[in-house]
């Protein structure tokens, strides 16, 4: 299974400001040979008016809220791809991991999104929000996920990405549920205009209408560009013994 958190495990990059899609438009015909048949890719992005969304937040030229058609969650998938491949352009078989990244973790983030029970997973995309007539592709800018659960038996915090020990996977009702936020990157071209923050802002409000009481999420301990901005928005380290000494991440909590 695909890790959920791309974007906050890697040494080189800042999670939650790290990714690229520097030429949109040309990479359809390449980098996207091996997305499912059925995705149209020259769709015209929906409007706001038939966005059906639960969860919006406006702000600047952008909207961030749920995806809500397949090419949103596929657009999604290439980012996360291009984010976790982004320092490593110079390898010549670069392409073919991300198209096989990005085709996996587009079929995981659907499964994801489409769980009925134990546990509530969102993907959140900003999207350019003007008059112009635009494509899916030339559309969505950055994305996040958030899932809101109960905590699971032996569990106080959420473990590190691929360090999870609870195999049995029984959560506990009687405990308050929290949010979790992984894969949240911005495209190169589009970084630096608040779309990080905005998305942030609308996932922990997600988070807190579901009934989550406080909101993590893991950040590379020598990351201080999104350690500053996960401390501008009100995340606060948690203090436990090891939080930021034990690995290279450390669990931010933003709490009521």
């Amino acid at each position: 299974m695909v890790t959920d958190s791309l974007s906050v495990a890697r040494r080189a990059s800042p999670p939650g400001l790290s990714s690229s899609l520097p030429n949109p438009i040309s990479v359809v015909p390449t980098s996207f040979q091996s997305a499912p048949s059925d995705l149209r890719f020259n769709r015209l992005r929906p409007s706001v008016e038939e966005s059906d969304c639960k969860y919006k937040r406006f702000f600047g030229c952008y909207v961030a809220r749920e995806a809500i058609i397949d090419e949103e969650y596929w657009i999604a998938a290439w980012l996360r791809a291009e984010n976790r491949y982004e320092d490593q352009s110079s390898d010549r078989y670069v392409e073919s991991f991300k198209r096989k990244f990005a085709s996996q973790e587009f079929h995981a983030l659907k499964k994801r999104c489409s769980k009925l029970q134990g546990e509530k997973y969102i993907c959140f995309v900003a999207v350019k929000n003007d008059d112009l007539k635009r494509t899916v592709l030339n559309s969505v800018v950055g994305t996040l996920d958030v899932c809101i659960r109960h905590p699971f038996h032996g569990e106080t915090f959420p473990a590190e990405p691929g360090k999870s020990s609870y195999h049995c996977r029984i959560y506990q009702p009687d405990q308050p549920k929290f949010g979790y936020l992984t894969n949240v990157c911005v495209a190169k071209y589009a970084r630096r205009q608040g779309i990080a923050s905005n998305m942030l802002l609308l996932a922990i409000d997600a988070a807190r209408v579901n009934g989550a009481e406080d909101v993590y999420i893991h950040v590379h301990k020598d990351n201080l560009p999104a350690r500053r901005l996960y401390d501008q928005i009100g995340f606060r380290m948690v203090d436990f013994d090891g939080a930021c000494h034990s690995s290279d991440l450390c669990l931010l909590s933003f709490g009521s």
